[in-house]
C-alpha cells in the first residue's frame, strides 16, 4: 500500500543527502536494541562512511569530574555533568561536540553546527575555564562503513533524521532528546510504530 504524502515517515531520507550536522533517531521498535531510543549526531558523512556520537544515554556513576581525574585534570569551577554513551564503536575514546568559540588542532567543523574535538587538550581548557562556552562529553561512537548508513535509512522501522538543533544538543537532558528531536520535525513518535511484528 503507497504511503501517503503527509504521512511523518515518508519524510525519512530516501533522497540520500549527506547528513553531517544532523540527528539520526532510532524509529521505535528498531531490532538492534543498542540503539533503542538513541539520538546520534551525524558528525561525518560522506562516500567512505558516517560517523556519530550518540546523545540519548549518559553512562551510570561516570561525571565529567571522573573523567578529568583520569587524565589528572583539576576540575576548577566545571560542573560535573553527564558522560554520554556515545557509542559502540572504541568505547573508551572521549569526544566533545561544542560551540564554535573555541578551536582545537583535532577540531573538525560540523556542519556549521558545532565543532568536534576529541583530545585532552579541549578536557582541560573546559577544566580551566578557557574552553567552549557549550559543550557536551561522550565516550565511544557508532561508525558506518562505505554505503552501510544509506542502505539503514532505506529500511522501514530504522532511522529518522532531522535537524541538527542546538537547543537539543546543549539545552535538553538525554533522557528527552530522543521525543524532542523528533517533534523539531513535529512529529509523535507514538504515531510511528513500524516493524514487522504479529498481533
Amino acid at each position: 500500500m503507497a504511503r501517503r504524502s503527509d504521512d511523518p515517515y515518508s519524510r525519512v531520507v530516501h533522497q540520500l543527502t549527506y547528513l553531517s550536522g544532523q540527528f539520526l533517531l532510532a524509529m521505535p521498535g528498531m531490532a538492534d536494541r543498542r540503539f533503542d531510543h538513541a539520538v546520534i549526531a551525524i558528525c561525518a558523512h560522506d562516500e567512505g562512511g558516517a560517523l556519530g556520537i550518540g546523545l540519548g544515554t549518559t553512562i551510570e556513576g561516570l561525571g565529567f569530574h571522573a573523567l578529568l581525574d583520569q587524565f589528572d585534570i583539576p576540575h576548577g569551577d566545571v560542573p560535573d555533568a553527564p558522560v554520554h554513551l556515545g557509542g559502540p564503536v572504541e568505547p573508551r575514546r572521549g569526544f566533545v561536540l561544542h560551540s564554535h568559540d573555541w578551536e582545537g588542532q583535532d577540531s573538525v567543523d560540523v556542519g556549521g553546527k558545532w565543532m568536534l574535538s576529541s583530545t585532552v587538550d579541549v578536557l582541560r581548557a573546559i577544566a580551566e575555564g578557557r574552553g567552549p562556552a557549550r559543550w557536551v562529553v561522550a565516550l565511544g561512537y557508532a561508525g558506518w562503513d562505505a554505503g552501510q548508513l544509506e542502505e539503514e535509512l532505506r529500511e522501514p522501522g530504522c532511522w529518522f533524521n532531522v535537524g541538527g538543533e542546538l537547543d537539543i544538543l546543549y539545552d535538553v537532558p538525554a533522557e528527552g532528546r530522543w521525543q524532542a528531536a523528533f517533534g523539531v520535525a513535529g512529529v509523535d513518535p507514538r504515531q510511528l510504530v513500524m516493524g514487522g511484528g504479529t498481533a
